[in-house]
């Protein structure tokens, strides 16, 4: 089998390197597709179901919970949003907007390791023979 030339290889590096990037734009555009179908719940968000008692009966409702407080109150910025009982327009509509956020996370994860691959290409010496290695 013959060696690959000096030229084939920066070929081979360039083919992969522009199938990253067009994995990078696909997934690019697909967050945009789900950032214009609605709102999007902020980063760290999700939907907790709790209970409250009464006196005759428990009832469950639901609130938006983030892990800092951001939503706005009439003293300051709270951790919840109250949403009311299952099936409410607030309710299911943020369960929606999670269920968007989450996507969204989803697809930047994908890229960002892209991203790293796509650095890899160019910064390991496979010219040579060696291989830096990153951690």
């Amino acid at each position: 089998m013959p060696v690959p030339t000096l030229n084939q290889k920066q070929q081979e590096t360039a083919d992969r390197a522009e199938r990253i990037q067009a994995a990078i734009t696909t997934l690019e555009s697909k967050i945009r597709q789900i950032m214009q179908e609605g709102e999007v719940a902020p980063k760290g968000c999700y939907v907790a179901r709790y209970q409250a008692r009464g006196k005759r009966a428990a009832y469950w409702y639901y609130k938006l919970q983030a892990t800092e407080p951001i939503f706005p109150t009439k003293d300051k910025p709270s951790r919840y949003k109250h949403l009311g009982k299952a099936g409410s327009c607030a309710h299911v509509d943020s369960v929606i907007q999670v269920a968007r956020r989450v996507q969204i996370d989803e697809l930047q994860r994908a890229i960002d390791s892209l991203k790293q691959s796509w650095a890899d290409l160019y910064s390991t010496k496979e010219d040579s023979g060696q291989s830096t290695r990153r951690e």
